[in-house]
C-alpha cells in the first residue's frame, strides 16, 4: 500500500497545470455538490478544489451550488450553471441513478463533466476521480473481521449499517466487505441481526436503526460494521446514551472527518479509511484544467474505467488507507489535523498521553 501511495503522490504533485488561458472568455467552474449530511463535501472538497483551481487556472471562477440531496434541485442546478455558460461541471451527483438528465444535459450543450467521487449514470462524462471503493470496503471487512476473531464465542451478533445504494461506491463497498466478512460468517463465528442501507447517508436514521436494533437484541450486538464517518459517530452517540460505547465497538468508518479521528482516540470508535482528500481534490482541478486548456490528461493519472451504464467512464482510482488508534500519526503526518486537535476532546487519553 505506501509504494503505491507515493506513486500516486508523486503523480499528483508532479502533474503541473499548464498557463492559465487568456482572452475575453473567463472559464467559469461549477463544483456540484450532492448535499449537506455528507460533512467532508463542504468542510474539506469545497475549499480545496476552489484553492487549486485558483492556482491552476486564477482567471476562472468557481461557483458552488448543493442539491441538499434532491435530485431534481441538482438537475435544475445543471440547467442553470449551463445557461449561465460554464465551461465545466465537476459534479457529485446527489443520488446516481437519477443522473442522466442532468449528464446528457451537459452533453447537448457541449459542456464536460468531471465526476468527483460519486458516480452518475445513463450519460457522458469525461472523467471520473474516486478513491476505490473496493479496496475500502476490503479494508472496513478485515478489521471487522480482525474485531470479531479476537472475541470469544461463536455466533456473535453484527448490526451492518450501509449508505445510498443508487451509488456505484456503496455498492462496491458492500462487495469488498462481503469478501472478507462472508467466510466468518459462514463459519458460524458471527451472524448478521440488523442490516440496512439508508438513503442520503443519513445519520439521524443511522441512529434510529441503531436504538431499534439494540431495543430488538436486548443490547446483545457484538459490532456494527457502518461505511462512513457520519453514520459511525450516529452510533456512538446512540452507544454513548447507553453506556455502551467502547465496550459494542463501532468499525466501518471513511473519511477520517476529525470527530472521527476524536473518537478512535478516545476508543469509542475502532477505525476509519484514510482517503486523502487533498490527493483528490488537486486530481480533480488537474484535470478540469487540462480540460479547459484542451491538453490530455496527465501521463498515468487515469487507471481505469467505471460503466455507468452508458459509457465506461475513464477512472483515476486512488489509493486508501485503515486507521486506527495505533496508527493515527499517519493522518497527523499528512498535515490534515495534528495531535492537539485529535486530542482536545480527551487529552488523557492512553493514545494522547503517548503524543504529549
Amino acid at each position: 500500500m505506501f509504494w503505491i501511495w507515493a506513486t500516486v503522490v508523486s503523480v499528483v504533485l508532479g502533474a503541473c497545470g499548464a498557463p492559465a488561458p487568456t482572452g475575453a472568455n473567463t472559464p467559469e467552474i461549477y463544483f456540484l455538490l450532492p448535499n449537506t449530511i455528507t460533512t467532508r463535501f463542504i468542510q474539506r472538497d469545497e475549499p480545496m478544489f476552489t484553492d487549486f483551481m485558483e492556482m491552476f487556472v486564477p482567471e476562472a471562477t468557481v461557483t458552488v451550488r448543493n442539491a441538499e440531496g434532491d435530485s431534481a434541485l441538482q438537475q435544475r442546478q445543471v440547467e442553470a450553471a449551463i445557461e449561465d455558460g460554464a465551461s465545466v461541471l465537476v459534479l457529485i451527483s446527489a443520488d446516481a441513478r437519477f443522473s442522466g438528465g442532468a449528464l446528457t444535459a451537459a452533453a447537448a450543450a457541449g459542456v464536460p463533466v468531471v465526476l468527483y467521487d460519486h458516480d452518475a449514470v445513463g450519460g457522458p462524462a469525461e472523467v471520473q476521480v474516486i478513491f476505490d471503493p473496493l479496496e475500502v470496503g476490503r479494508q472496513q471487512g478485515s478489521r471487522a473481521v480482525d474485531l470479531l476473531a479476537a472475541m470469544p464465542g461463536d455466533g456473535l451478533k453484527i448490526a451492518r449499517v450501509g449508505g445510498n445504494l443508487g451509488e456505484y461506491g456503496t455498492r462496491l463497498f458492500l462487495q469488498g466487505q462481503n469478501e472478507v466478512l462472508q467466510p466468518l460468517i459462514d463459519s458460524d463465528k458471527g451472524r448478521v441481526a440488523c442490516e440496512t442501507a439508508l438513503e442520503d447517508w443519513d445519520p439521524v436514521a443511522a441512529q434510529a436503526f441503531a436504538n431499534e436494533c439494540l431495543d430488538r437484541e436486548h443490547n446483545d450486538i457484538a459490532l456494527f460494521v457502518t461505511m462512513n464517518d457520519d453514520l459511525a459517530q450516529a452510533i456512538v452517540a446512540v452507544l454513548a446514551d447507553r453506556s455502551s460505547a467502547g465496550r459494542i465497538m463501532v468499525t466501518g468508518g471513511q473519511d477520517a472527518n476529525l470527530a472521527a479521528l476524536q473518537l478512535i482516540a478516545q476508543g469509542m470508535l475502532d477505525n476509519t479509511i484514510f482517503k486523502n482528500l487533498f490527493v483528490q481534490a488537486k486530481v480533480a482541478a488537474q484535470l478540469t484544467t487540462a480540460i479547459l486548456h484542451g491538453e490530455d490528461f496527465p501521463a498515468g493519472m487515469v487507471n481505469g474505467t467505471i460503466d455507468n451504464q452508458y459509457m465506461a467512464v475513464p477512472t483515476v482510482f486512488l489509493p486508501v488507507q485503515n486507521i486506527t488508534k495505533d496508527n493515527l500519526d499517519v493522518v497527523v503526518n499528512a498535515g490534515f489535523y495534528t495531535w492537539q486537535q485529535i486530542c482536545e476532546p480527551d487529552p488523557s487519553s492512553a493514545v494522547c498521553l503517548d503524543h504529549r
